[in-house]
């Protein structure tokens, strides 16, 4: 049975779930449509209510967050607008705005005193403003001294007198070098802190004051207290800072138990560990994220390959057992229990990793994620079961570069990018060829943004291992893009590629420039405001490759297509353009 193009476009984003301080409610954001607002629901189930009643709130995206923090006192929430501004949102109440400054503000967090909160703006600094629980507020004052490019989630300590938060500097990327900033409230004094040749994430602390964030000291992300690791191991417990409020750990309220996510070879896992035996109980499988505790029920956002991304709540109140899990909530729309879904299997060969999710046809669409530093994890992804349900093998690749596999695995990519990936997924689909899942005429590569990047030098260098390829918005030009891609991502060339003066390594590494030896057809979507790879580069990539390139261009779309009926829309061209690029297929 083939899943419908309708049912992948039908549902809902959800992010954020966070209990209030006296845990009877359980707050989250959904997007819909277009629109967003804030949730609210009981942890025990029951009815979602609509919680906003101002303009809409700025949602994070999957395992990130940064909209909003409930006030100490639980009668309200504090969040980021999609006006740019900080809001006010009482329970039963009027919205009221609260910071005026014309920018872009973000991840809020409200002292445990109520007395101010702190934000981040444009990315770039940390403010705090004054407010009581009558929201009487009083002109903000900036925190940091510009000495950091980028401040990612500030967060007040529990005595309302130290604020930390993320900060780094290019060339770093955050998962190359960030460190922690510390600043006292009432003197401004700052300090900074970062493990030598590793970066720090998520800083916060444990209720009773005590420090703890994630590193990758080690050469894998873990969480520490006060510099000790919670639970040391060779897996990774948190993923890249792409965004702000991840929340991949979280303390419990008696500080004596530490609830982590941990990706163990792309699949997820919750656990929570004893802090003074090291005992590990396992809470629950699948992807985790977002996770809040108060009393005994710890919530989270939950999503598996076969799992619809959903919002949970455990009671941890005798962990001698397993936790009881109850469902508050789900994103995509109902429907997908009437579908086989398929757990992918892991693939190592020669060092390399992948995840085969196996329909047996004959056939494989390989697909890279984009990044390149991130992971396509096991975790609900309705377009993997949209193929699959129409008898293609998908196998996701992790080429060198990817997380989850460790620092060094990451890290390798550094000066090679456009050059190792491509080597690399190469190297997996001579491995799924060689075990008969599909043959050169049967394979078709797939990817965007900079899994673009390798969908097309695949095609110039490696040709005669596929008989197509389909990507959206891709990287095509690596000097191109280091001068006109926004600001997050501007330096990012500096350790994927190299030094900007070495001209002829930039060529080198850049497929636009090899786009002649493309034989193959290839598929590319575009949307015209692109900010982050601007569609010249397609329309660039089309030139120099000729007929052999299709262009399909969305007006008003950035990098990713928002608008449902341009989904659809990619979505039938690319099984079209499938049926002509391997006949052997027929829906």
């Amino acid at each position: 049975m083939h899943v419908p193009i309708e049912l992948l476009t039908a549902g809902r984003d959800l992010t954020e779930p966070t209990l209030s301080p006296d845990g009877s409610r359980v707050a989250f954001v959904q997007r819909w449509r277009g629109a967003a607002s804030i949730m609210v629901i009981s942890p025990d189930g029951g009815a979602e209510r609509l919680f906003s009643t101002g303009p809409d709130p700025a949602p994070g995206r999957g395992m990130g967050g940064g909209c909003f923090c409930w006030h100490p006192s639980g009668l309200g929430v504090v969040y980021a607008a999609v006006d740019g501004e900080i809001w006010w949102q009482p329970i039963g109440g009027a919205a009221v705005q609260l910071t005026a400054l014309g920018r872009e503000c973000r991840a809020p967090n409200v002292a445990p005193n109520g007395e101010y909160f702190v934000f981040a703006v444009d990315d770039a600094e940390v403010w705090q403003q004054g407010m009581d629980v009558d929201v009487r507020a009083v002109a903000p004052v900036r925190f940091d001294n510009g000495s950091d490019s980028f401040c990612f989630d500030p967060v007040v300590s529990p005595c309302s007198s130290t604020v930390v938060w993320q900060g780094w500097s290019p060339p770093d990327m955050p998962w190359d070098g960030a460190g922690v900033v510390t600043c006292t409230v009432q003197s401004g004094e700052l300090s900074r802190w970062q493990p030598r040749d590793a970066a720090v994430q998520q800083p916060r602390f444990v209720p009773d004051g005590a420090r703890v964030w994630v590193d990758d000291a080690s050469g894998w992300l873990n969480v520490r207290i006060d510099g000790e690791s919670v639970l040391a191991e060779s897996a990774e417990q948190a993923g890249p800072t792409w965004g702000m409020g991840q929340r991949s750990f979280v303390v419990s309220p008696d500080c004596s138990h530490v609830a982590l996510c941990r990706n163990e070879g792309g699949f997820g896992r919750l656990v929570v560990v004893d802090r003074s035996s090291g005992r590990v109980t396992n809470v629950g499988k699948g992807g985790h994220g977002q996770l809040t505790w108060v009393g005994d029920t710890l919530v989270a956002l939950r999503s598996g390959a076969v799992t619809p991304t959903q919002i949970v709540a455990y009671d941890l109140s005798d962990l001698s057992v397993k936790p009881a899990r109850t469902v508050l909530a789900v994103g995509p729309a109902a429907g997908w229990d009437q579908f086989e879904l398929p757990e992918p299997s892991v693939i190592e060969v020669d060092g390399l990793h992948a995840r085969r999710y196996a329909a047996g046809a004959g056939r494989t669409l390989v697909w890279v994620h984009g990044g390149p530093t991130d992971q396509w994890q096991a975790d609900f992804r309705p377009r993997i079961s949209y193929w699959w349900s129409r008898g293609w093998d998908v196998l996701v690749v992790d080429p060198h570069g990817t997380t989850g596999h460790g620092r060094d695995y990451q890290r390798a990519l550094n000066g090679q990018w456009g050059r190792l990936d491509v080597d690399d997924t190469a190297a997996l689909i001579r491995h799924a060829h060689a075990e008969g899942w599909a043959t050169p005429e049967t394979t078709v590569v797939i990817g965007a943004s900079s899994g673009g990047l390798t969908v097309v030098a695949m095609l110039a260098d490696y040709s005669e291992l596929v008989a197509a390829g389909v990507t959206s918005y891709p990287v095509s030009d690596v000097r191109a893009l280091a001068e006109v891609t926004h600001r997050f991502e501007a330096h990012y060339t500096d350790t994927l590629v190299g030094d900007s003066t070495d001209q002829e390594l930039f060529v080198e590494l850049s497929p636009v420039n090899r786009a002649e030896q493309i034989t193959k057809p290839l598929l590319v979507f575009h949307g015209s405001e692109d900010p982050v790879v601007p569609l010249e580069q397609s329309e660039r990539l089309v030139e120099c490759a000729g007929d052999v390139v299709t262009l399909v261009v969305y007006g008003g779309e950035g990098h990713g297509f928002r608008d449902s009926a341009n989904t659809q829309d990619e979505l039938k061209r690319t099984a079209a353009f499938l049926r002509d690029s391997v006949p052997t297929w027929h829906l």
